[in-house]
């Protein structure tokens, strides 16, 4: 995979740094993008460090025209772009009478907008050489729902019906669509939570243990991969076994 170009956004933390690794050890040249210019230059000198192929862009991809300079430095740098993982997502929790506009309005802008934004602006470079792979990190929420979290569950849900009308749109030039759906996964944020916090969420979970960050970005690897051409339109759950 050594001449495939892969944009993951939000790949500064969590979820998205450790597929940005990922991709970077399967050979990937990886472009790297958060709205923190800071965070964007230490993990590109990381994988550069490790003698991986990388490069960044900082820019807030709920901005179409800065979504549009991610895609764009990388066609002008590379020539394409195989692979987009759409990862950036934010979480602002509340119950409904509580939430405000602005909570609803960021949640959305961020975690559905920017997805939109990222494929608009890859999506004719993909048509026109008939071939790419897009990604959407959506979550099991946007699948069961959850108490103080309806502006996240809905912009989930709208990435997963997101999902499955591109894969029907694009998949007569070769172009497949997928969404991940991660459970209840270890990262800054539930390392915060208490013993007893985590002992709660394990219980919800049939494999009775959080995932990583690495269960995700395995089978981002997979469905990036050839051995994935037979795919398309899929959500397929990391979550443990916890949505049975």
């Amino acid at each position: 995979m050594s001449d495939k170009i892969a944009v993951v956004t939000g790949s500064t933390r969590g979820i998205g740094l450790a597929i940005a690794r990922k991709l970077a050890g399967d050979g990937f040249h990886v472009v790297i993008t958060s709205r923190k210019a800071d965070a964007v230059k230490s993990v590109v000198e990381e994988l550069t460090a490790s003698g991986f192929s990388a490069s960044g862009v900082p820019a807030d991809v709920s901005n179409l025209a800065d979504a549009e300079k991610v895609i764009g430095e990388a066609l002008d740098k590379h020539g394409q772009v195989d692979l987009l993982v759409n990862n950036a997502g934010v979480t602002r929790d509340n119950l409904l009478l509580r939430m405000s506009e602005e909570e609803w309005d960021d949640v959305m802008r961020i975690n559905l907008k920017g997805a939109f934004n990222c494929v608009k602006a890859v999506t004719r470079s993909m048509l026109k050489k008939r071939s790419g792979v897009i990604i959407n990190i959506t979550s099991v929420v946007g699948q069961i729902g959850n108490a103080g979290q309806s502006n996240y569950s809905a912009s989930k849900a709208g990435l997963i019906g997101f999902t499955k009308s591109l894969a029907k749109e694009f998949a007569g030039r070769s172009i497949r669509v997928n969404a991940i759906a991660p459970g209840f996964i270890k990262t800054d944020m539930t390392d915060q939570l208490n013993e007893e916090q985590v002992t709660a969420l394990q219980e919800q979970i049939p494999l009775s243990r959080l995932g990583s960050g690495e269960d995700v970005a395995n089978l981002v690897s997979f469905l990036a991969s050839d051995n994935a051409s037979y795919i398309t339109g899929q959500v397929i759950n990391v979550d443990g076994g916890m949505v049975i």
